[in-house]
């Protein structure tokens, strides 16, 4: 076994080494003993020069698995020792690889040929800097032979598997992690780019057309057939490269534009949302891509390929179509200076030719269609839809709706129209869960609309009238497939009634999409939408009493979801504003009452005020059709009520209007509910349609959620909104019903927080501080009255296990909860003062409800809550307060459930049980973390009597720390909110560590050494800064003859069994045992050799 490297072999012991590692792979298969089988493998691939073995295992194993290990180990030792390997080894153990999955190619078990051409792929990337150009040189020429069939099929199979290996382990995005800096893999990416890439295109193109005529004439064996699909699929890797060389923006100094030519974008984005990218390889492969016909061969070997097995309806996804298509597919993504600067001309003729061949693939939809629901393939049909999208990306809408004109009498957008059109319909009534290809295929082709309109910025010119015709066609297509699929499932009990959406956020997200065309085309769509709205409403009202409304409701429900998205943007985390493309898409429009956004409003609002009325509410307000409505009116309000712009703009006279058709639209509606007009009246109706939806629809969870956490969350969000709404008696009322009544603690007690956080967030609104104070008591005070009462009563630990004792504790805490959150700076006094008062009766419940975790869990996130709004207000005597509360908390929680969280639990945890068990804990940790920023963002002087902030954390540290396992550090939210906290205190306030107790030091010491061996890179991370704040203060000690600290030993394991020993030399034996014997990550390094310097010194 000469040529690797290694000493000499025993048989013996290689048979034995290969019996060890068969023996693990069979326990691995059984699902037994995976410790052992794991430390078996790991011995394997942790050997030092193991190439020997390895080999005997590649050639004697019968196991797949085991020789598939035995690669593995080959790759992970040469990484590893590569610095004390011979060139002459290195280069052995490349050949070895590749003479071995050239011999084997024809295996059954291909994964194992596979991992060890990518072996060799790894290796030969490792030594590509410091390979002489010579090296690689012959290493490839044996590779090129075999591509191009010299040593027969088998090899030809293996060659390509190789390249492929290559190409991925030299893209920055698919290589494996070698240990090296990111400068190493960028040097060997742009070198490959520039050496290989395109040779290694050319190979694969030329062992394809070798094989062309063959399979062309169905005389092609099986290998053929494969060796021509992987050179298809290395092809449409290397064209997938992430272009280094072409990143240069194309000379357009001497661009002429004409009607064509100016409609290419050279600035187009990546097609990232479908992991497609733009293909840019630059001025270098013109000559190979572009004047060569070679696109044209592509194009016309699938086209003949496909109509040959045009009765065949598998072959579609034959790996042969398959790679194929990807290839065609990635060709049209062909941008750059790999064209010719000549007006754009041969880029256009490009895009020609593609789209002349993927129309056969998508056309006539409506055929095509048909036959994949009679068992065709879909899979040409969704890269046609790619490829339309592709040049949608590439062109502007103008370019992109000519270009079929040269070769059908209608434009691509009207084609598009027809086409998605179509989806549409195939998708609203496909009931088979696991047929998503109408899904897939819409998707993609409303990505190209959102392309179209999303190039064209709002200016219509851009997009032809007929586009523009076509579109509110598709729209009106679309809203009436939508209706009569909501009419068909009305009365469906199960899933299905919601076939067409997989949930809220994918339905939202295709209505956006239609919202995008039905923009385009806004002065045909919206008065569309009008006239259905008008449509249902009148026939609605002929059938009340009369017949059952069912369908003609739900036919309502998705209208008005339809109408909320044209007229509004989601404004999810931003300003909601009036979308630019109805400002300006009614310039004809010059009167408030005739102008279709306006019509269209205040109809829907006049249809809600109805369900004001009980006797109305009963007949045809169903829960379902209220939450459209709550949504609608959420959206609305953030849009269109009283907007902040609309006080600014003025109203122009009539003959500025009608001079200035597209600024009269928008004032229009930047006023037509302003608050001048008629926002007052709007408001006060929906604040009263808030109150009905709270307690008019018992039970009816999503209608509870959409008014608690949409639309009230609409009302108290902007200031000139919220003090209107503070002055109106609607108001008033829900305020006082939920201090004082009864009716809304039938919502479920996680509504009651949003529900207090949203009263209490609109008593900023007040323009007097103490009226904001009185409302916020008077809101508050009730409860806070009631947790009083119910605390100091004599019989509580009989009444407070009641049910409805429990669950009126939980509404309580759930709105002190909500309560905290609001809290402002207007308003923080007087959330205080209110929440002072319950201290008491909370510790009081705590000890009642010890056994109740859910109420003491609410406990604990009030607290939290609390602290986190309060702290950073409080002067000395009222922060003494909030610290002594939190303290006494922390002892009553840790005495109550010391020894609870046993070892025994954590590894049920471990096994996938209740992790929210542990969410307390969490709180625990955050309480204290929130009690730090007193100190990081409060910069006043102490005054007399202030806390030490410092040691109170400290002493809660102490306290919560026994109660956390190492087991439960193992997860990952409690890990890092633990570690974040110890590293914090140790960098800030090194100097109280000196002051803690016995125990207490041993805890912070005892989470460092745990942590610094965690399997997270952030937790070894902020315990390595821990201890190099640790030691750089006792370094600092040292120095000026201050003992203390310095002083003090620790408990530790060494090889010799238990030992005491310093602070500073505890940590230096653990920080160079990770180092230098352990598995240690690179990008650790900087935090760690921190961490030493102040050992050593």
């Amino acid at each position: 076994m000469r040529g690797l490297p290694g000493g000499p072999v025993d048989v013996l012991e290689l048979e034995a080494t290969m019996h060890a590692v068969e023996h693990a792979c069979s326990l691995i298969r059984m699902h037994a003993s995976p410790l052992e089988a794991e430390q078996l493998l790991v011995f394997l691939s942790k050997s030092p020069m193991p190439y020997q073995s390895c080999r005997f295992i590649l050639e004697n194993s019968q196991l797949p698995n085991a020789r598939f290990q035995a690669a593995s180990a080959i790759g992970d030792a040469a990484r590893r020792e590569w610095g004390v390997l011979t060139d002459e080894n290195k280069r052995n153990l490349i050949l070895y690889c590749l003479h071995y999955a050239t011999k084997h190619a024809s295996a059954s078990d291909a994964y194992v040929q596979v991992k060890v051409s990518a072996v060799a792929a790894q290796l030969l990337k490792r030594g590509w800097l410091e390979f002489a150009e010579s090296e690689k040189m012959e290493i490839l020429c044996q590779v090129k032979q075999a591509v191009l069939g010299a040593h027969g099929v088998d090899a030809q199979v293996a060659g390509i598997s190789f390249l492929e290996s290559l190409v991925s382990e030299f893209s920055p995005s698919t290589s494996t992690a070698l240990g090296l800096p990111r400068e190493f893999h960028e040097q060997c990416h742009l070198s490959f780019e520039l050496t290989c890439l395109k040779e290694f295109y050319c190979w694969a193109k030329d062992a394809a057309i070798s094989l062309t005529d063959k399979i062309v004439s169905c005389n092609a064996s099986l290998n053929e057939d494969k060796i021509c699909s992987s050179a298809m699929r290395l092809m449409f890797q290397i064209l997938n490269w992430n272009f280094r060389e072409s990143t240069v923006p194309p000379n357009l100094s001497n661009f002429i534009p004409n009607a064509f030519s100016a409609g290419i974008r050279h600035e187009a984005t990546l097609l990232k949302k479908f992991e497609r990218t733009l293909v840019q390889p630059g001025l270098s492969w013109r000559e190979l891509l572009i004047s060569s016909g070679q696109i044209a061969w592509v194009l016309n070997l699938y086209a003949t390929l496909r109509q040959k097995h045009s009765a065949d309806v598998i072959w579609l996804d034959s790996p042969l179509a398959v790679s194929t298509r990807e290839l065609i597919l990635q060709l049209c993504s062909l941008t750059g200076t790999v064209f010719p600067s000549d007006n754009g001309h041969a880029q256009i003729n490009h895009l020609l030719q593609i789209l002349s061949s993927i129309m056969q693939w998508i056309e006539p939809p409506e055929v095509v269609i048909k036959a994949i629901r009679l068992g065709r393939s879909e899979s040409e049909f969704i890269d046609g839809c790619h490829a339309l999208l592709s040049i949608a990306t590439l062109t502007t809408p103008l370019l992109f709706d000519n270009l079929l004109l040269s070769l059908r009498p209608f434009g691509t957008i009207h084609f598009l129209s027809i086409l998605t059109s179509d989806v549409v319909k195939a998708d609203v009534v496909n009931h088979d869960e696991e047929e998503t290809w109408t899904a897939e295929a819409l998707d993609v082709l409303l990505e190209t609309w959102n392309v179209i309109f999303g190039t064209s910025d709002g200016d219509k010119n851009l997009i032809s009238a007929e586009g523009r015709a076509v579109s509110a066609k598709l729209f009106n297509n679309i809203v009436e497939s939508y209706l009569e699929a909501a009419a068909a499932t009305a009365y469906d009990e199960d899933d299905d009634a919601e076939h067409f959406v997989a949930s809220v956020s994918k339905r939202d997200e295709r209505l956006e999409s239609y919202a995008a065309i039905a923009r385009a085309a806004a002065e045909s769509t919206i008065p569309f939408l009008i006239n259905v709205f008008s449509q249902r409403i009148s026939h609605l009202n002929q059938i009340i009493g009369k017949s059952d409304p069912t369908r003609i409701l739900e036919e309502l429900y998705w209208i008005l979801l339809m109408i909320g998205h044209v007229l509004t943007d989601a404004g999810e985390g931003e300003t909601a504003l009036i979308p630019e493309t109805l400002k300006a898409g009614f310039p004809n429009f010059l009167e408030e009452a005739q102008h279709p956004v306006v019509v269209i409003s205040w109809s829907i609002i006049d249809f809600s005020r109805q369900s004001l009325d009980p006797e109305t509410r009963a007949a045809y307000f169903s829960p379902r059709l209220m939450e459209a409505v709550v949504w609608f009116l959420a959206r609305w309000v953030d849009t269109y009520l009283m907007p902040v712009d609309g006080t600014k703009v003025p109203i122009s006279s009539a003959s500025d209007s009608e001079k200035h058709g597209s600024q009269s639209s928008q004032r229009i509606l930047l006023n037509f509910a302003g608050e001048h007009k008629q926002g007052e009246m709007v408001l006060d109706i929906i604040a009263r349609i808030c109150i009905n939806a709270l307690t008019s629809y018992p039970g009816e969870k999503e209608l509870q959620a959409l008014t608690c956490q949409k639309l009230l969350v609409a009302l108290v969000r902007r200031r000139n909104v919220c003090s209107r709404l503070l002055s109106m008696d609607s108001w008033l009322d829900l305020a006082r019903a939920f201090s004082n009544e009864r009716s809304l603690f039938s919502l479920n007690p996680r509504l009651q927080r949003s529900l207090a956080e949203n009263l209490v967030c609109a008593a900023s609104s007040f323009k007097d501080a103490e009226a904001s104070n009185q409302y916020v008591r008077d809101l508050i005070g009730p409860m806070t009255s009631y947790l009083a009462e119910m605390s100091a009563r004599n019989d509580l630990k009989d009444i407070a296990q009641l049910p409805d004792a429990m669950y009126m504790a939980n509404c309580l805490l759930e709105r002190l909860i909500g309560a905290a959150r609001a809290t402002q700076p207007r308003t923080q006094k007087a959330v205080f003062d209110v929440c002072v008062a319950v201290m008491n009766p909370l510790i009081t419940l705590l000890e009642a409800y010890k056994n109740q975790p859910a109420v003491v869990y609410l406990i604990i996130k009030f607290t939290v809550d609390f602290v986190d709004g309060q702290v950073t207000f409080l002067n000395a005597k009222d922060t003494s307060v909030l610290v002594s509360f939190c303290l006494q908390l922390l002892q009553i929680y840790s005495s109550q459930n010391i020894g609870k969280l046993s070892l025994s639990h954590s590894y049920v945890l471990l096994g996938g049980a209740q992790v929210e068990d542990y969410k307390d804990l969490l709180a625990l940790l955050q309480l204290l973390t929130n009690l730090c920023s007193k100190e990081l963002i409060d910069f006043s002087p102490d005054e007399p009597g202030s806390p030490d902030i410092a040691e109170v954390i400290f002493v809660g540290l102490h306290i919560v720390s026994p109660l956390i396992s190492f087991d439960l550090l193992k997860f990952p939210k409690l890990s890092s909110c633990y570690f974040r906290l110890i590293s914090h205190m140790l960098e800030v306030y090194p100097e109280k560590v000196f002051m803690l107790t016995k125990d207490a030091f041993a805890q912070v010491i005892a989470s460092l050494d745990f942590g610094i061996q965690h399997q997270d890179v952030d937790a070894v991370d902020m315990c390595l800064r821990a201890i190099n704040a640790l030691a750089s203060f006792l370094y600092r000690d040292k120095t000026v003859g201050r003992e203390g600290l310095v002083a003090r030993t620790v408990d530790s394991k060494g090889s010799n069994g238990k030992l005491q020993e310093n602070i500073s030399r505890h940590f230096l034996r653990l920080l160079l045992q990770l180092i230098l014997f352990e598995d240690f990550r690179v990008d650790l390094t900087g935090s760690a050799a921190d961490a030493l310097l102040p050992l050593i010194l």
